[in-house]
């Protein structure tokens, strides 16, 4: 049995797609993953099981469509794939405020992307991640979602540098 880094993109975020965790844990758990457990609000779980990754991102998105009527993205990654991608950080982590990771649906092989306006913010594309060091702040950030989604044709889940270390913790400890 493996374990997984489950990522959900776009739900509880400003009252849109809500999806209560203990909800979510009970679906999580129907479909027959083990050890499953949710950090936050913001889709974040680890579970453990059999299936591979792609067959499992498909079971959650199909049954959340169904049971909550949202079709929601979901991302997938090993510890050692989320390992690597906390060790692998280019930019400093003395301010952890302005430090996240934007986790891919696919590895891309561009490095760079056209952005206007991104001021002292900084960015590094590593295959299924963009590193992201933000000292203007992820509220005034041009280095979103949606911009990274547009311009490398994925979809793309941010996790801040405390929830990101978090859930290493979490799957070290499982």
């Amino acid at each position: 049995m493996k374990t997984y880094i489950v990522l959900l993109r776009g739900i509880n975020v400003s009252g849109k797609n809500k999806l209560p965790m203990a909800e979510l844990r009970e679906l999580l758990n129907d479909l027959g993953f083990q050890n499953v457990r949710t950090y936050i609000q913001s889709g974040n779980i680890l579970l453990s099981s059999e299936e591979s990754k792609s067959v499992i991102c498909k079971k959650i998105r199909d049954e959340i469509l169904v049971k909550f009527e949202y079709d929601v993205p979901v991302l997938i990654r090993t510890p050692k794939e989320w390992r690597k991608a906390i060790d692998n950080y280019p930019f400093s982590v003395e301010n952890e405020k302005i430090v996240a990771f934007s986790f891919l649906s696919k590895i891309i092989d561009q490095t760079e992307i056209e952005i206007k306006g991104i001021n002292e913010d900084q960015y590094k594309i590593d295959n299924d991640v963009v590193y992201l060091y933000c000292p203007s702040t992820f509220a005034k950030t041009k280095l979103t979602n949606n911009t990274i989604e547009k311009k490398l044709n994925v979809i793309a889940t941010t996790r801040n540098y405390k929830t990101t270390i978090k859930l290493l913790e979490m799957v070290t400890e499982a």
